[in-house]
């Protein structure tokens, strides 16, 4: 049952997570006289800068978790690798928990959640469960080669897929994900990747942003550009698709549904995730409503904000650079601050590593193309590197 909470000054949010996702829906809720209490295992996560409080314990800890909802008017997440068990109790036992813990339970296995949406008849792509070599081999005569080959949990970012090209490579697919529970996946050759961010209220109420067309370079977001560059009939199914996917969850919050486009224009579902996203950064400087207060306004019981692009942009996200690892630095931003329309965000997090999401910048302009050209212009400055005596 959806509970409507009592709006009481100081309204308490505690949020399981402390990254970048955490940090800037614990600034949207400030904003709005919000108290924020962050659990993460890492001391002074980007979230717990800004929070009231940290917890510092671990995801899976049930009795951090109780301690934390002991302390919270409601209890929401920024990422779905942590402990639904616990969180399905708690909100048993009366706690408000948006999105649901039970929806997170599907999402946060990918076997389950292609079910869910298998079943609701909403569009995917061919796949199967694998348990051993014998499934994987009738996985390649079944979706063809190349496949993924995925892991059910844990994955993120690249981490828990493999690309199996042939059959000679199922064996070293298979030792690399693991005992994990599998998942066999056809590869769609797609025209492009797109998402959409979805908010629904506690009243049902829902709201839908622009489309995002997302860039991946090995499986890592790197550029997301708005609006998307697809027909107006593509962009139409895809917001029918996306729609169609909160009716089968009835989630509260914000949603992303990342979607591939084949070639011949049809809609496939990738994945759903039942928090706000990274192909939705843009919507803090280039939407009415940013994706961060969209949530913090959902759950808690707040109208829905509006949705409206107020501009073109292009959001690029800023990695670590390769053989970088140590005290993070990011060097180029006097000049990319020059520039026109960018917008800068840099973490917090206190180190670097390769290909580890350091931060991210947002450049907005009359039209895309322009959009386009500074964000080139930006990211060939932009750079993060170490300092290994800042440690």
């Amino acid at each position: 049952m959806l509970t409507r909470i009592k709006q009481k000054p100081p309204f308490r949010i505690a949020l399981v997570g402390g990254g970048q996702l955490g940090k800037m829906m614990t600034l949207a809720a400030k904003q709005l006289g919000f108290h924020v209490t962050v659990l993460d295992p890492t001391p002074a996560s980007p979230a717990g800068q800004v929070a009231d409080r940290q917890i510092v314990a671990d995801f899976a800890d049930g009795d951090a978790l109780r301690r934390l909802a002991r302390e919270a008017d409601v209890i929401t997440y920024e990422f779905e690798h942590i402990d639904s068990a616990t969180l399905i109790a708690l909100e048993e036992g009366g706690q408000p928990v948006y999105p649901a813990p039970q929806i997170l339970r599907v999402i946060q296995n990918k076997k389950r959640q292609k079910e869910a949406l298998r079943q609701a008849e909403i569009p995917v792509a061919p796949f199967m469960a694998v348990e051993c070599l014998a499934d994987a081999q009738t996985a390649g005569q079944r979706l063809g080669y190349p496949f993924f080959l995925k892991a059910s949990t844990g994955g993120y970012d690249g981490k828990g897929n493999v690309l199996v090209e042939s059959e000679l490579d199922l064996p070293e697919a298979l030792a690399t994900l693991g005992g994990s529970e599998l998942l066999a996946e056809q590869y769609i050759p797609f025209a492009c990747e797109i998402s959409i961010l979805v908010a629904r209220s506690i009243d049902g109420d829902i709201r839908s942003y622009q489309l995002s067309e997302n860039e991946h370079q090995d499986s890592i977001l790197r550029r997301s550009m708005v609006p998307a560059r697809v027909s107006p009939a593509v962009a139409a199914r895809a917001r029918v698709v996306a729609e169609q996917v909160m009716a089968l969850f009835g989630g509260v919050g914000v949603f992303c549904v990342e979607m591939f486009v084949a070639v011949d224009g049809t809609v496939l579902v990738n994945e759903v995730a039942p928090r706000p996203h990274n192909s939705g950064h843009y919507t803090i400087e280039a939407c009415q409503t940013s994706q961060f207060e969209q949530q913090v306004r959902a759950i808690s019981g707040l109208p829905l904000g509006d949705v409206s692009l107020i501009s073109p942009a292009v959001m690029v996200n800023l990695l670590g650079e390769e053989g970088e690892h140590g005290f993070a630095v990011l060097e180029g931003c006097l000049e990319a601050l020059a520039l026109p329309g960018v917008h800068l965000h840099f973490y917090g997090k206190i180190v670097t590593a390769p290909k580890r999401k350091m931060g991210h910048f947002t450049v907005t302009a009359a039209t895309l193309d322009e959009a386009i050209r500074l964000a080139k212009e930006a990211a060939a400055h932009l750079r993060v590197v170490a300092e290994e005596e800042g440690l």
